[in-house]
């Protein structure tokens, strides 16, 4: 009866040290997976900060020319300088305005997509799961 009580005692040792080692491979492969995630993140979040910041600095002169073109088309038509001039500016304002609200809603959308769940993780965490419950079975 000694043998039986210490290969059952023995197997649950063993279930326990399997399960202890697994747990703590599993918790490894988890921060592994979410620090990869961030940095893939934390990269795009700069790639996206660095390209609106440059192309800012490029829009500017070039909304500006537009705005005057605008301006010297209504002049041309007719309006009184200043008003030639403001609704230039205008036009050119709402159709930038409306292309940013279009990019930043892209950028926001490709966030919402790049989670940082360890789904690898929690799948693997299943399948331990279920290799656990057939060997207590």
């Amino acid at each position: 009866m000694s043998t039986d009580e210490n290969s059952v005692a023995g197997l649950l040792k063993q279930l326990r040290d399997d399960t202890t080692a697994l747990v703590r491979e599993e918790i490894a492969l988890a921060k592994t997976e979410v620090a990869e995630k961030v940095s893939k993140f934390s990269r795009n979040a700069v790639l996206l900060a660095v390209g609106a910041l440059l192309g800012y600095t490029a829009l500017i002169p070039l909304l500006m020319g537009l705005g005057f073109a605008l301006g010297s088309l209504f002049d041309s038509w007719g309006m009184s300088t200043g008003t030639a001039a403001f609704l230039g500016f205008l036009v050119v304002a709402l159709i930038t305005g409306g292309i940013s609200v279009a990019i930043i809603l892209s950028a926001l959308n490709s966030f919402k997509k790049d989670n940082l769940t360890p789904d690898r993780t929690i799948g693997t965490l299943k399948d331990d799961k279920q290799w656990i419950q057939n060997k207590i079975s």
